[in-house]
C-alpha cells in the first residue's frame, strides 16, 4: 500500500526539450523523479503520483498520447510545451491533461502548479491510506465470537489481510462460516474495489464448471451461441472463492493450477490466452492431505492453494461463542420479522450450550430463525431449538430386513438428518460424493454397481 508521502513525478519525455530542468524541479518540490518516453518497450512506470509531459516541440502528438498512458483518473497530467496559444493549451485539457504550460516563459506558473498537485496527491493518498487502514480494522467485524479459538484464526487472517496477492485455503467443518471470512478477507484488504467472485464447484458438473471459470467463444459447443467472459476475467483485480474446491474434476485442477502458475485464461474454443490478476482464496470442508494420498486431489494443486491455511473451528469448540452468535441471529430475525426480541433463558442457555451443532453456525442460524417465528411472541420455544425432521410412520432406525435399496436409502436420510440437512456434510461423512448420496436418497443405490464409491 502507497504511504501518504510516497508521491512520484513522471516526467514523459515526447521531447528533450527543457531536460535539464526536470530534476531540479522534483528537488525543489521533495519527490522522486521517473522519466519514461514512449519508444521504449516497457509500459510506463505504475504507481505515478503526478504525471508530466515533456512535449516541447511536439504539442500535436499530447492527444493521441494522453489515452495510450491508461492513467487513474485521480492522477494529474501537466504538459509542458514550447508553443504558447490559448487555443492549444484548450486542445491539450480537452484530451485529458489538468493543465498547459509553455516554456520558458510559465516556469514559474509550472512550479506552483506541481507543488499544488503534489499537495492535493499526498492529501488525496493519506486518505485513501487511512480507510485503507481502517477497513482493515473492521475486516471481521461481521465474524461474531470471542473464543480463544477463533480469535488466533482472525488473528492469523489479520496479518494477511493487506496482502492481496497470498492464496489463502480455508478449512473448516459445513456450516462454520468459511464464506463469511473469505469475503472479510477481500474487502478488508487492499482488493475491495474490485469485485469478490464467488463459485461453489460442487454445483456444477465438469463441463459446465469450465465454461464458468474459464468463459468460451461463440461456437464453442452447441449451445454457446454468444461468447461469454469466464469468472477469472469477471474477478480482474479482485478475489475469486472456490467454495468445495475439493470437488473439482481432475481436468479441472490442471486447468486451475496453470491459471494460477501463468497468471492467464484461455476460454473454450480460443486461441489466444488472457492475462489475470486474481487473489484466490479457496476453502473444503475434507481433508484434503486425505485426497491428494488417494489420488482425488493434485498434489501440486493442493501446495499451490496451500499457501495460507485458515482453520475455523467447530461451534462445538468454541464455547460461549454459541450464546453471542443466538442473541445476534435473535436481533437480526427479530427486526426482519418484526416481532418482539426474545430474551435468553437460564434454560434456553443450557440447550444452546448442550447441543453439538454438527451444521455449526448454519444449523443454529436455523434454529433460531425457526424458534422465532413458532415460538410465543417474545419467547423462545426450547423444543424448537434442537428439533429434527420427524421419521416417516412406522420406520425404525434402520429397515432390516429390508431391500438393499430401503437400507441405503435409511441410512443415508438418517446421516442427512444428523448433518441438519446439508447435504455436502451428509455425504463426507459417508465417505461418498453428494451425487451418489442423491442416487441413495432416491432409492437407486442397489442399481450402482458394487464397490462403486461414486
Amino acid at each position: 500500500m502507497t504511504a501518504p508521502g510516497d508521491v512520484t513525478l513522471l516526467v514523459v519525455r515526447l521531447s528533450d526539450s527543457f531536460s535539464d530542468f526536470w530534476a531540479a524541479l522534483a528537488r525543489e518540490l521533495g519527490v522522486p523523479l521517473v522519466a519514461w518516453a514512449p519508444a521504449e518497450p516497457a509500459p510506463p512506470p505504475a504507481h505515478a503520483g503526478v504525471v508530466l509531459v515533456a512535449a516541447g516541440g511536439r504539442e500535436p502528438e499530447v492527444a493521441t498520447l494522453l489515452p495510450q498512458l491508461a492513467l487513474p483518473r485521480d492522477v494529474p497530467v501537466i504538459v509542458v510545451g514550447s508553443t504558447a496559444s490559448h487555443r492549444l493549451a484548450a486542445h491539450i485539457v480537452a484530451a485529458g491533461a489538468a493543465d498547459y504550460f509553455a516554456l520558458p516563459d510559465d516556469r514559474d506558473g509550472l512550479r506552483d502548479a506541481l507543488a499544488a498537485a503534489v499537495q492535493r496527491r499526498r492529501a488525496s493518498l493519506g486518505r485513501a491510506a487511512l480507510a485503507q487502514l481502517e477497513a482493515q480494522a473492521h475486516a471481521f467485524r461481521d465474524i461474531v465470537g470471542e473464543s480463544p479459538a477463533l480469535k488466533a484464526v482472525l488473528e492469523r487472517a489479520a496479518r494477511v489481510v493487506p496482502h492481496g496477492d497470498a492464496t489463502i485455503l480455508i478449512t473448516g467443518e459445513t456450516g462454520t462460516g468459511k464464506e463469511l471470512l473469505a469475503r472479510a478477507l477481500h474487502y478488508g484488504g487492499p482488493r475491495a474495489a474490485a469485485p469478490f467472485v464467488e463459485l461453489n464447484c460442487a454445483a456444477l458438473p465438469a463441463a459446465l464448471l469450465e465454461s464458468e471459470l474459464f468463459g468460451h467463444e461463440r461456437g464453442a459447443f452447441t449451445d454457446a451461441k454468444t461468447a461469454k467472459p469466464g469468472l477469472f476475467e469477471v474477478a480482474q483485480g479482485g478475489t475469486m472463492f472456490l467454495d468445495e474446491v475439493d470437488h473439482l474434476a481432475p481436468e479441472l485442477q490442471g486447468k486451475l493450477l496453470r491459471a494460477l502458475d501463468q497468471k492467464s485464461v484461455r476460454r473454450l474454443g480460443a486461441t489466444a490466452t488472457r492475462t489475470v490478476d486474481v487473489r484466490i482464496v479457496a476453502a473444503t470442508n475434507t481433508d484434503l492431505p486425505a485426497a491428494v494420498q488417494a489420488s482425488r486431489f493434485r498434489e501440486d494443486l493442493f501446495y499451490r492453494l496451500n499457501v495460507i491455511t485458515l482453520e475455523l473451528p467447530p461451534l462445538r469448540q468454541r464455547g460461549d461463542d454459541v450464546i453471542q452468535l443466538a442473541e445476534f441471529f435473535l436481533r437480526k430475525f427479530g427486526a426482519q420479522y418484526k416481532v418482539p426480541q426474545p430474551k435468553l433463558t437460564p434454560e434456553v442457555r443450557r440447550v444452546l450450550l448442550a447441543h453439538a451443532w454438527p451444521g455449526n453456525i448454519r444449523e443454529l442460524r436455523n434454529a433460531i430463525e425457526r424458534a422465532v417465528l413458532l415460538s410465543p411472541p417474545g419467547t423462545i420455544a426450547v423444543a424448537e431449538l434442537t428439533r429434527r425432521p420427524s421419521a416417516p410412520a412406522g420406520a425404525g432406525p434402520l429397515p432390516f430386513p429390508a431391500p438393499l435399496a430401503d437400507i441405503q436409502r435409511a441410512a443415508a436420510r438418517a446421516m442427512l438428518d444428523t448433518a441438519g440437512g446439508n447435504r455436502s456434510e451428509a455425504a463426507r461423512r459417508l465417505g461418498i460424493s453428494r451425487s451418489r448420496l442423491q442416487r441413495l436418497l432416491e432409492g437407486q443405490g442397489a442399481a450402482d454397481e458394487e464397490g462403486d464409491p461414486n
